[in-house]
């Protein structure tokens, strides 16, 4: 079944192992057989992504598709990918993972099932399968049973540096997102964000214009007792993680919501809190 799934996705005659659905356990023992990282004094995995620390905006595309040429803001955010480009980076993308070990998994973004949209993450490194798995909701045995082909699919390739002059992409990595083909791909880049920031966009796309849902880059939090919701807006590291952690109130999330008629949901689970270049002061 699992290749039938692969292949679905263009990775075909794989020469790898595969491991589906992994415990987080699981994944960090095999992070750590495999280098990836190591644990540090509280049990934690410590992952260095090398080049990319960050998010990389030069080197983030919306691929050019009819469905949603007329739809997108196009300019120095949301850039355009020609469609041939697009396949050839899958390509090498697809040919790559072909040949290396793989960890799947299936998760959901949006904990309100009514809104809730299925990714299917595919990866070379455990340490990036951990990371999806706990911040994606976690279908039950239920729902994985019924899961079916998912909404998006997510194909990471870290390690696949491409030529920019071949590629036609800005630099050896890329992140293109396909709403025609219901893709993200990713080459060049292991920071783990990128998968997180890439599935939330997909999601910042589809709830206006398929669910009536209002996305929003907020924390948010509620009072036990009413209900009543706080949301807190703001860019990246301005300290919404900070202010929706309040001791005498729900959390909710601290990063993507959607609200819609029935109320605020989170797109993922927990909250996602870092630290800034090790300085205490720097949380966000």
């Amino acid at each position: 079944m699992i290749d039938d799934q692969l292949t679905k996705c263009g990775i075909r005659n794989r020469t790898g192992a595969v491991l589906i659905d992994g415990s987080p356990a699981k994944l960090v023992e095999k992070a750590l057989s495999r280098r990836e990282g190591k644990l540090t004094d509280t049990g934690a995995l410590r992952v260095k992504t090398g080049k990319y620390t960050g998010r990389s905006p030069e080197d983030r595309f919306i691929v050019d598709t009819p469905d949603v040429h007329d739809k997108i803001a196009w300019g120095s955010v949301n850039k355009p990918f020609s469609i041939e480009g697009y396949e050839k980076v899958k390509a090498a993308v697809c040919e790559h993972l072909a040949h290396e070990d793989l960890f799947v998994v299936h998760g959901m973004a949006g904990a309100q099932r009514k809104y809730s949209r299925k990714f299917t993450v595919i990866t070379e490194l455990a340490s990036q399968a951990l990371f999806t798995t706990q911040m994606l909701v976690r279908p039950s045995k239920k729902e994985l049973d019924e899961y079916g082909d998912p909404d998006f699919v997510v194909l990471s390739a870290p390690n696949l540096k491409l030529d920019p002059e071949e590629y036609g992409t800005h630099s050896e990595a890329v992140v293109l997102l396909n709403f025609e083909d219901r893709k993200i791909v990713i080459a060049g880049t292991a920071y783990s964000g990128e998968i997180k920031k890439g599935i939330f966009s997909v999601m910042n796309y589809l709830m206006p214009i398929e669910e009536n849902v209002l996305p929003m880059h907020s924390s948010c939090n509620m009072d036990p007792v009413s209900g009543d919701t706080a949301v807190f807006f703001g860019l990246s590291g301005t300290g919404k993680t900070t202010l929706s952690a309040d001791p005498n109130r729900a959390l909710i999330g601290d990063d993507e919501h959607g609200w819609s008629d029935d109320g605020v949901f989170n797109f993922e689970v927990g909250c996602y809190a870092r630290r800034a270049q090790g300085r205490h002061h720097a949380d966000g």
